[in-house]
């Protein structure tokens, strides 16, 4: 299973390659919500290639419908993880693929094309980048520590917007980043490249992979408050556990979804 995830990955990224800096057909879920004909056209191929091999098996995926989404087996995918900055031909880019087994996710997959990075992770098994083992940071304090996050499709018109948050972290911590793929901040969290990692009002395709992926490189994923984070939920902070703590204390200052 995690060889057709990882063929798939780099099978979708490659359309995505193809497809980059050309004249795309872009369409508006909503204001700031863009999908494109190469997410359709890499969604397809990496269902394509996991259904060859496990025609049976359930899929949910962002761009269409597969028919079954419930089963045994669930494939979770996000072609193209980043729409708007690939649309404007900025290469900050991924695919993400994950596999539950009885829902759990036990496998994850990130894949960003453009740097030709493949991160992967299985359930007990760690996490790798091009098949080196890796892991979170040791940064100790918020002071120190590089976080980054991500700002809802919905922030024109909610009052949880993200946007005092991101005000309290850029006080807070050494630097704040907003790069645009929730897949690819994971992974470099899982990769010890950011310290930390929070963001509200997910899908599940956004975030399945990646969160796997920082669990096995020893990190922490939790919801804002501590709790166990839910794919399906509003909330998801991620960290190198040493920076989880400070990081809670801080997003308990801001606006929550559920308390809107």
């Amino acid at each position: 299973m995690k060889e057709i995830a990882l063929r798939a990955a780099r099978e979708g990224g490659r359309v995505l390659l193809q497809k980059f800096g050309t004249t795309l057909r872009i369409e508006r879920k909503s204001a700031v919500d863009l999908v494109t004909d190469a997410d359709r056209e890499a969604e397809e191929t990496i269902v394509g290639v996991i259904r060859h091999t496990f025609p049976r098996h359930a899929i949910l995926a962002e761009e269409a419908d597969y028919g079954e989404k419930e089963g045994h087996y669930r494939w979770i995918i996000d072609p193209l993880d980043g729409t708007t900055n690939y649309a404007h031909a900025f290469p900050w880019f991924a695919v993400s693929i994950a596999l539950e087994v009885e829902g759990e996710v036990v496998l994850g997959v990130v894949y960003n094309p453009a740097h030709q990075e493949l991160f992967y992770a299985e359930r007990g098994k760690g996490a790798f980048l091009n098949d080196v083992q890796i892991r979170v940071s040791s940064i100790g304090t918020l002071e120190e520590s590089l976080v980054v996050t991500g700002f809802p499709y919905d922030r024109k018109h909610s009052d949880a917007n993200n946007y005092d948050h991101f005000v309290n972290f850029q006080q807070a911590a050494q630097a704040c980043r907003r790069v645009g793929s929730a897949a690819l901040d994971l992974a470099y969290t899982a990769a010890g490249r950011f310290d930390g990692y929070w963001e509200m009002k997910l899908n599940p395709w956004d975030l399945a992979a990646g969160k796997l992926l920082v669990e096995e490189a020893g990190g922490r994923v939790t919801d804002f408050a501590g709790a166990p984070c839910d794919i399906f939920g509003d909330e998801i902070l991620a960290s190198n556990g040493l920076i989880h703590g400070p990081m809670q204390d801080l997003l308990a200052r801001g606006r929550r979804p559920s308390s809107i």
